[in-house]
């Protein structure tokens, strides 16, 4: 009777095996190049809406303005444009964060140690050169035009930018030593006799641009000086 066929022994257990990544160690954990590129497509059509939607916002009103006017302007379907914006007012408030928050991140640094002269002229330049002088005013405009029939769009504007704004505004002020030149317990109590003479930069501008262009620069100097209770010298007449 032929004897059964010894069995192998079993081979001894191994070290556990580990799946190599298929990316070399000094890339893995970083972002591939299609990956970067897709990214950074994305990116290029979200600014394209924003830039869209001032456009169609500015002319035609935040009312009448249509989602599909903003995605035929950005060269994209309606579909495409909901896939970054839930609706009308989330794409305005990005607006104001992409366009005009950053703004008061540079007056924060600025505001830091600032004496509050020095301060308030900064503001008044960075609003003169920043917002007057490029497409941010349209937002403002829109604002002072529209505000009272979208409160909830006025209250975000209030808290992401006129807030932050009276803030600075109201700590440099506690920090101007009392003989400073300026009306600190007013201007404290009322940071808004600051930015007033913006406010009517932009709708001056927007009424009456046209026909009489005003002199934004030399009426904020003019404001600083009436704030640090100065009086311009008349002209052709000397200082006494």
């Amino acid at each position: 009777m032929p004897s059964k066929p010894k069995r192998k022994p079993a081979p001894a257990p191994s070290a556990k095996r580990t799946r190599k990544s298929p990316l070399p160690a000094r890339t893995r954990g970083k972002p591939q190049p299609a990956r970067r590129r897709g990214a950074a497509a994305a990116e290029v059509r979200r600014q394209a809406i924003l830039a869209a939607a001032l456009d169609v916002f500015s002319r035609h009103g935040f009312a009448t303005a249509r989602l599909d006017d903003v995605a035929a302007k950005a060269g994209i379907a309606k579909g495409t444009l909901y896939l970054y914006f839930a609706s009308k007012e989330a794409l305005f408030e990005e607006l104001i964060r992409s366009r005009v928050t950053p703004l008061f991140d540079t007056l924060e640094r600025v505001a830091d140690g600032a004496p509050p002269a020095a301060l308030i002229a900064r503001f008044f330049e960075l609003f003169r050169t920043q917002v007057l002088g490029t497409e941010r005013k349209l937002i403002l405009r829109l604002l002072i035009c529209e505000g009272a029939r979208f409160p909830a769009i006025a209250e975000f504007y209030h808290r992401e930018v006129v807030s932050r704004g009276l803030q600075l505004i109201r700590g440099a002020i506690r920090h101007a030593p009392p003989d400073g030149g300026l009306p600190v317990d007013t201007l404290e109590r009322f940071p808004q006799l600051v930015v007033a003479p913006l406010i009517l930069a932009v709708v001056w501008d927007n009424l009456f641009g046209r026909v009489d262009p005003l002199d934004v620069e030399g009426m904020l100097q003019a404001h600083a000086r009436l704030l640090a209770g100065a009086a311009a010298p008349r002209a052709g007449k000397a200082p006494s």
